[in-house]
Order: structure tokens, then C-alpha cells, then sequence
């Protein structure tokens, strides 16, 4: 039986501008050994050099075990799966975004006021998705896993808070829920890929849906 998540944090103070919330990887947290630490970045280059060439769609075990001059059972023993290896291909981008919202400067970062940063946090989120989207897509093997990793509940845990000190009107965590659900990728990519809708377009729902819950820019 899987084990239940860890419920939500909590602010000790609904007013404080500062979260207690770290970094969380994409994928599971690993500590490695300096030698398996240098090649897992060994491998994560050679991924890298070939996902700028030929996408993500091409990417195959087989293809970084060549780039990176070793057999393909290492490419495995590391990341166990293409999915494994597109997950920590994201991990790096993933802490970027990150270190600005967790410790950033303003508008994004702790020092501002809670309705500020959500504010930012949605077009900022939706830029980084939107740059990184068939990475993102292609790794999406189980659609309930998006809801479980690290990163994601991260993202979750830190919108939830900042909903609860704006004091928004609703449930926080639900309420957390259906912004998320509204600049998720594939929505995103469907939105101004296939309908023709500017990501100035999509700003400004995030910013009407914040509005609706009570949380004026």
C-alpha cells in the first residue's frame, strides 16, 4: 500500500511574508557518490547536447548511452527508464524557478507581500512550462504522478500558502488546485498552440482568477 502524502503546511502566521518551504527535486531526492554524482552529470550532458538537436520526441536511452561513450546499461542502472532520464533533465530547470520563488527577490521572492507574489508566480510558472513543454509532455508517462512528485506538491504547498496569508476567500488547497490546473502545460500549449491565445491572454486569467478569490494585484 502507498504511503499517504504529508498533509500541507501550515503558516504559523497567516500574515508572515516569509515560507519555511526548500527545494524539492522533479523526481524522487537522491543522495549519490562523488563518482555517481559526476556520471549522472556525465550522462544528464550528453541528454542535454541531444535533446537541443533533435527533441525530446528522439530521445532514447540507447542515443545518450552513445553520447556519452558508455553502454547502455549504465544509462539504465542511473535513471532506470526514458522517464527517469527526462525527469532528472528537468530537475535542473526546475530549481531555477525554484530559488526565485522561494528565495528570490520581489515581486516573486519572500520579501513582498503575499498577493504580490502570487501575482507573478502564475506567468512566471507559465513561461517555464511553456519554455520547457515537450520535455515536460514527453515525461508525463502517468497522469496521477504529476499530482505526487516533489516539484509539483512544492508548487501546490507554496500557492496554497500564499493563498492562506492574502486571507483568499475559498478552500486554500482547492482553490491552489484549479490555478495550477489552469496554466498546466499541455492546457497552456493546447491554448496558444492550437487557439491562437497570447501568453499575455493567459496572464491576465490567472490575474481574474486571483481577483475572483478576493486577492487584488
Amino acid at each position: 500500500m502507498t504511503a499517504p502524502l504529508p498533509p500541507l503546511p501550515r503558516p504559523p502566521d497567516p500574515g508572515e511574508a516569509r515560507t519555511s518551504l526548500t527545494l524539492a527535486a522533479v523526481g524522487e531526492p537522491e543522495l549519490l557518490r562523488a563518482d555517481a554524482a559526476r556520471n549522472r552529470a556525465l550522462l544528464l550532458d550528453a541528454a542535454s547536447r541531444l535533446l537541443a538537436s533533435c527533441g525530446a520526441a528522439d530521445l532514447t536511452m540507447e542515443s545518450v548511452a552513445a553520447a556519452a561513450g558508455v553502454g547502455k546499461g549504465t544509462v539504465f542502472r542511473r535513471f532506470k527508464d526514458r522517464t527517469g532520464l527526462l525527469i532528472a533533465l528537468l530537475d535542473h530547470r526546475e530549481a531555477l524557478l525554484q530559488a526565485a520563488f522561494l528565495s528570490g527577490p520581489p515581486p516573486m521572492g519572500p520579501d513582498a507581500p503575499a498577493a504580490e507574489r502570487l501575482h507573478a508566480f502564475g506567468p512566471a510558472l507559465m513561461r517555464h512550462e511553456r519554455d520547457h513543454h515537450e520535455l515536460i509532455l514527453a515525461s508525463r508517462t502517468d497522469p496521477l504522478r504529476t499530482y505526487t512528485v516533489p516539484a509539483q506538491r512544492l508548487r501546490l504547498s507554496h500557492v496554497t500558502l500564499l493563498l492562506r496569508q492574502a486571507r483568499a476567500a475559498g478552500e486554500p488547497e482547492l482553490l491552489a488546485h484549479t490555478l495550477l490546473g489552469s496554466i498546466d502545460t499541455p492546457l497552456v500549449h493546447h491554448l496558444t498552440c492550437e487557439r491562437g491565445m497570447t501568453i499575455d491572454q493567459l496572464d491576465q486569467g490567472w490575474h481574474d482568477l486571483l481577483s475572483r478569490y478576493g486577492v487584488a494585484r
